[in-house]
């Protein structure tokens, strides 16, 4: 097998212990060739992944943002463009009205937050990125004039109230919305059409003349799975959900322990790296 990319989720596969790039694998990614591209696909917006390829030393790439619902190639033309409508995002902020429930409304570039609490400073906290204070109906105001919606709404509260929005959107909306549940208390709600998996295909189409075989790709999460099955050689790290163990090709070490980081060393150890001249 020619591995001439790689693609991998951030949170809980790419980061380490303290959520940050370490030193193994800013060094194993410094081997590879200048030209080897290096996707970065999570349910993040793009500026949330911008500044780790900075500190990779690798700008500019190909994002997939908001599991493949804004996919951006590397001179940042819009490749996939698909929102969750007006109408649907205002029932979720319907349903969740009278809770506890804190919601996020994201769309492109924007971020926009109505609440300034312990949910809204941890994401700004762990993603490094600013947002936007607006209250959620000027945001559907905003959005209703461009005829736009969500590329991604993100529920943060406690489990049992994160159970039950899950389980009111799941009974109606199975066919229109993807239902993620990233933690207990976190619900990430995107379009049902699109996939990291149909992001990379995207990107690969666009801009460069291998396919997905070609791929060596990393995940932990439920919304990996489509993209570890896609791809030549799919990598899920030891602290990976059972069903995302199930269908790689190889169970690398744990996110704290440098999975990713060792298994591009074996791949560039054994020469699979295309270009890679060692």
């Amino acid at each position: 097998m020619e591995i001439k990319a790689f693609c991998s989720d951030i949170d809980g596969t790419l980061l380490n212990s303290v959520r940050d790039l370490s030193p193994r694998l800013k060094a194993v990614v410094a081997d590879l060739p200048v030209n080897f591209p290096v996707i970065l696909a999570s349910s993040r917006m793009p500026d949330a992944m911008r500044h780790l390829l900075h500190d990779l030393k690798r700008t500019p790439q190909p994002l997939i943002s908001y599991n493949g619902g804004y996919v951006l190639s590397a001179d940042g033309e819009v490749l996939e463009d698909v929102s969750i409508p007006v109408g649907l995002v205002s029932k979720i902020l319907q349903l969740t009205q009278k809770t506890d429930i804190h919601v996020s409304l994201y769309q492109g570039e924007n971020w926009y937050e109505e609440k300034d609490d312990y949910w809204s400073q941890r994401e700004v906290k762990n993603t490094k990125v600013q947002c936007s204070w607006l209250p959620g109906q000027d945001v559907l105001d905003l959005w209703s004039k461009d005829n736009s919606g969500a590329h991604k709404v993100m529920c943060m509260g406690e489990s049992n109230e994160m159970a039950w929005l899950f389980g009111e959107l799941h009974s109606e909306h199975s066919l229109d919305l993807h239902l993620y549940r990233s933690s207990e208390t976190y619900l990430e709600i995107a379009p049902k059409a699109i996939s990291k998996a149909t992001g990379l295909k995207k990107i690969l189409s666009h801009s460069y003349d291998f396919g997905m075989d070609s791929v060596v790709a990393f995940g932990d999460n439920y919304n990996d799975i489509d993209l570890l099955q896609s791809v030549g050689w799919g990598v899920a790290v030891d602290n990976a959900r059972m069903e995302v163990k199930a269908v790689a090709n190889e169970i690398t070490h744990h996110n704290k322990e440098d999975g990713v980081a060792a298994t591009l060393e074996k791949i560039r150890d054994l020469k699979f790296v295309v270009g890679s001249g060692f």
